[in-house]
């Protein structure tokens, strides 16, 4: 008997992911079958979870906080944010401005949802996080890419945005990303000012991914910490933005899924509408543990901070003595974005490809898990992203293993035989 089954939408069957989760599942199976795998694929933190937050965490259960909440969160716990984001970025928020949601990047979808038609066109910067496309693709929307570049220290083209929105007739809305994934470019406050009065006033939303904010490096002054410039804080830019933050990477709460938007308070409504459909709220026993955070683990926050900027510090002058790799010091995050383009072009692979070949094919005991810069789009073709989410010993270790390996040409060549998909055209 014959069974009908019912089709996907082309939106489903043309669905796009992250590329670094596909390469951790690929890194671990090969960790399960014994290969000795250095994993710098991945943005998350190799450290604990800060103090206050696991013991708010604990004391939330033992209270039973575990029934539902508001959708748009616990209201001390908005308090709190709103009090933080205001005092540590000069965000003029209150407890209205802010929603809570399970990480940062379930904000992407509903600020497409709350401001994007079919047709619309929205300007983003290549290289870019992966999932920006997919979910401006999910409303029928159109990116409008504009590279990033490295003799520019990834800095945003402020003419490039100008032109969009005086030159782009869909032009509906902007993704911002700084401290930036993957490249480490840092928009200044000057770049984010000038932002600012390009699209003010205009019919332009602004979505500015913001979840590196305490990963900002200061490369000139005594403390290797900088002040992160957020473009909430220009002048009227509550209104027209919505910040997206998450505890990942601060406070080392990658799997609790906490993260929170400020803007408007008529789009903090929207967006509590959103959630209340599809995700009803976030865990009380995960605000908890994040206000927590917010009000008592700064200090400890820092410290970890400074141990992220020394090990960004040790791999990207261990890649600098390696021939045909140019690589800036990042202004922020903790990615090395190396470029690479000589080193693929006399292999004839693409970069991508050499991640990959780093990965499975260059040794048969060992391998080094990284990101190829096309992953991010056309713009990052040329280039690796490196976390350095490893004991300092294992990054030394990466550099010097992907030496060895762009030296095994018969390998390569034999790795390209069997994943001919990998071959520069």
């Amino acid at each position: 008997m014959d069974r009908t089954v019912p089709s996907l939408s082309s939106f489903a069957r043309g669905l796009t992911t992250e590329t670094a989760f596909d390469v951790l599942a690929v890194a671990r199976k090969l960790m399960t079958s014994g290969k000795d795998v250095i994993a710098l694929q991945i943005g998350d933190s190799p450290f604990p979870t800060t103090a206050s937050a696991l013991k708010a965490a604990h004391a939330a259960i033992d209270a039973g906080l575990t029934r539902y909440c508001p959708s748009a969160g616990l209201p001390e716990f908005r308090e709190t944010i709103a009090a933080t984001v205001k005092k540590e970025f000069g965000v003029p928020a209150t407890a209205d401005n802010v929603v809570v949601g399970p990480g940062a990047k379930v904000f992407e979808t509903y600020f497409c949802e709350a401001f994007l038609e079919p047709g619309d066109a929205v300007l983003v910067f290549q290289p870019a996080f992966p999932t920006f496309e997919p979910n401006i693709i999910r409303r029928g929307a159109k990116p409008v890419y504009v590279p990033l570049r490295q003799e520019n220290q990834f800095r945003p083209d402020l003419s490039a945005i100008e032109k969009f929105v005086k030159s782009e007739p869909r032009a509906r809305a902007l993704f911002l990303n700084f401290p930036h994934n993957p490249t480490g470019g840092v928009a200044t406050a000057d770049d984010l000012k000038t932002i600012a009065n390009i699209v003010r006033g205009t019919n332009i939303a602004v979505f500015s991914d913001e979840p590196y904010c305490h990963m900002v490096w200061n490369t000139a002054g005594p403390s290797v910490l900088g002040k992160h410039h957020s473009i909430l804080a220009e002048p009227g830019m509550l209104e027209q933005c919505v910040g997206a933050y998450t505890f990942s990477k601060s406070y080392s709460m990658s799997g609790w899924r906490c993260g929170y938007m400020v803007t408007s308070a008529a789009t903090a409504q929207v967006v509590s509408k959103m959630i209340n459909t599809s995700l009803s709220c976030v865990p009380p026993i995960v605000q908890m543990a994040g206000k927590a955070a917010l009000e008592h683990d700064a200090a400890e926050r820092d410290d970890v901070m400074v141990k992220f900027h020394a090990k960004v510090v040790l791999l990207v002058n261990e890649l600098r003595k390696l021939p045909d790799v140019t690589v800036l010091m990042p202004e922020g995050t903790f990615y090395v974005f190396p470029n690479v383009k000589p080193i693929c072009d006399r292999l004839g692979i693409t970069s991508h490809g050499l991640a990959m070949y780093l990965l499975e094919g260059a040794d048969d005991k060992r391998g080094v898990a990284c990101l190829g810069g096309e992953c991010f789009g056309a713009a990052g073709q040329g280039f690796l992203r490196f976390s350095c989410a490893e004991p300092d010993e294992r990054l030394v270790q990466a550099v010097q293993f992907f030496a060895d390996a762009i030296t095994r040409t018969e390998r390569v060549k034999a790795y390209l035989e069997a994943n001919p998909k990998y071959r520069a055209k």
